[in-house]
């Protein structure tokens, strides 16, 4: 692959999987927007190389993962408005804030929300997880575990 089009291949190939992990990390659909630019953005100017396919898409994961904690420390974090004060939602958010058990599990704290995103919507196995979150494959399958109960007992809270 060249490198003056890795970014763009990798953008057109796995855009869609960062923002939605950016999104998964922060909860806000602006913000993941600016993380999934930065994220290819740098790799862009990094001239990085990977092994395989796989290398690529774990690096791009795992630079949308760790922007995203930063986002979290943020004073930004902190002087946001919550979507739901905001009178009408963009198109774009309102897809993103779909009802049913995907908003329910992104509701959960932020490393259980993840885990269960990436298990159960993206396909990831424990092991892969570990690798993208930079985390032991036991505390993973801890976060599964827990992830589980704590969205378990959300349902049992509506019915």
């Amino acid at each position: 692959m060249k490198q003056e089009n890795t970014a763009l291949t990798a953008f057109r190939k796995y855009g869609d999987l960062v923002l939605r992990t950016a999104y998964c990390c922060t909860g806000n659909y602006s913000e993941a927007e600016d993380i999934t630019q930065d994220v290819f953005l740098a790799l862009h100017e990094n001239h990085t190389e990977f092994r395989d396919e796989e290398h690529m898409k774990a690096y791009l994961l795992r630079a949308a993962v760790n922007r995203g904690k930063n986002y979290r420390k943020s004073w930004r974090q902190n002087k946001r408005v919550e979507m739901e004060d905001v009178p009408e939602l963009s198109h774009e958010e309102a897809a993103y804030q779909d009802s049913g058990l995907k908003a329910l599990v992104l509701s959960l704290p932020k490393q259980y929300a993840a885990v269960l995103y990436l298990h159960y919507y993206e396909g990831y196995t424990i092991k892969e997880i570990a690798a993208i979150l930079g985390k032991r494959e036991n505390t993973i399958g801890s976060q599964l575990r827990r992830g589980r109960e704590k969205l378990r007992l959300e349902l049992e809270g509506e019915a």
